[in-house]
């Protein structure tokens, strides 16, 4: 690793390295979720399954390895005003992985294994998620520095994992004991739809504001801008998945009231969601035609896509729209070939060590 350049290896490791699992567990669950059948799809999302649970084992092990070693820096992270609000990126990895479990990876562990990965990954995810939504801006709130410009799309990373909690809680819900159990399940997962909702909201609000009175800032991270497919889409895909599950969950006639709300909110978000993608692509393609270099926010153009696939077809199930069916479809292509160039990109990367040293 040449490009180290004397530098240790592992003495970088950022929350943001966990973006790569999650960029990667996405392609495998969005496959699974994609209202038509395509052969050999299933086999390739499994086997990207597998390669989102080995990236995890190998970032948890650098991870560890980096605080083992270098626990100054390590403990800086979360006082770093850009850094700290990536510290959402593990606690949605491990659920994007947990998740997979159940969608696809049944076949490859066993069904007892998959529920008992989503079990443990989505509980772990959840906590961890939900101290990120809380920590995180009480560290804005308070010690950060932060300016009229300093809002951009990394802000949404602590707020955004219990909506990921929200979308793919309810897959373990048929594997509750009925009654309590179940009802408990489905409504946490509710309230944490409404607490990421809210805070999106809020900090989509400031985003806007920044692109409009400073721009789009430094190139590198232009792609964050991308973040905000995240919060949309998966509110959509939750709005889905709980709708689902809710009429057997919920007494009557509220079950069925949820059902119908996921569609209800899920198309006007929708358009709300290619609205931002269509200004993320110009603002995008002006960047790199004047130079956009390559860093780790790059991976901010696989999971929120992937999100608004799952999202998309959600909808498409819902509704039996050939729209959101054919969007769906083109949507998945595009996360295909994002996640082919940021993967081979990262892997070089990590190759040469370029992607290891110090953040400039």
């Amino acid at each position: 690793m040449a490009g180290l350049e004397g530098q240790p290896a592992f003495g970088f490791i950022g929350p943001n390295w966990f973006a790569s699992v999650m960029g990667t567990g996405i392609v495998a669950n969005a496959a699974a979720t994609l209202p038509i059948g395509v052969p050999g799809l299933l086999v390739f999302a499994r086997m990207v399954w597998v390669l989102a649970v080995v990236l995890l084992a190998a970032v948890v092990v650098a991870t560890t390895l980096h605080w083992r070693g270098h626990r100054v820096t390590a403990r800086g992270h979360l006082d770093d005003p850009v850094m700290s609000h990536f510290y959402g990126a593990p606690a949605m990895a491990l659920m994007t992985v947990g998740a997979g479990a159940v969608l696809v990876g049944e076949p490859v562990v066993g069904r007892d294994v998959a529920i008992g990965m989503d079990a443990v990954l989505w509980t772990a995810g959840t906590v961890l998620g939900l101290w990120t939504a809380v920590a995180v801006p009480y560290k804005t709130f308070t010690t950060h520095d932060v300016q009229e410009d300093s809002a951009f799309g990394g802000w949404l990373m602590p707020v955004v994992p219990p909506m990921v909690s929200a979308a793919t809680g309810p897959l373990l819900i048929p594997h509750l004991p009925a009654g309590q159990w179940q009802l408990t399940m489905q409504l946490l997962c509710t309230v944490m739809f409404g607490l990421t909702l809210l805070a999106s909201l809020i900090v989509i609000a400031l985003i806007w504001g920044r692109l409009a009175r400073h721009g789009a800032g430094a190139a590198a991270t232009v792609p964050t801008l991308w973040i905000v497919l995240g919060p949309l889409g998966q509110s959509i895909t939750a709005g889905h998945t709980l709708g689902a599950t809710a009429p057997d969950a919920l007494p009557a006639p509220y079950g069925t009231a949820f059902e119908a709300a996921g569609l209800v909110y899920g198309v006007p978000v929708w358009g709300f969601a290619l609205l931002w993608l269509a200004l993320a692509i110009a603002i995008t393609a002006r960047t790199v035609r004047e130079g956009m270099p390559f860093a780790l926010t790059w991976w901010s153009f696989t999971f929120p896509v992937g999100t608004v696939v799952t999202g998309t077809s959600g909808l498409a199930a819902a509704t039996g729209a050939h729209l959101f069916t054919a969007a769906a479809v083109v949507f998945y292509v595009g996360l295909l070939a994002a996640w082919a160039v940021v993967a081979v990109r990262t892997a070089h990367g990590v190759y040469r060590g370029h992607l290891l040293r110090a953040p400039a």
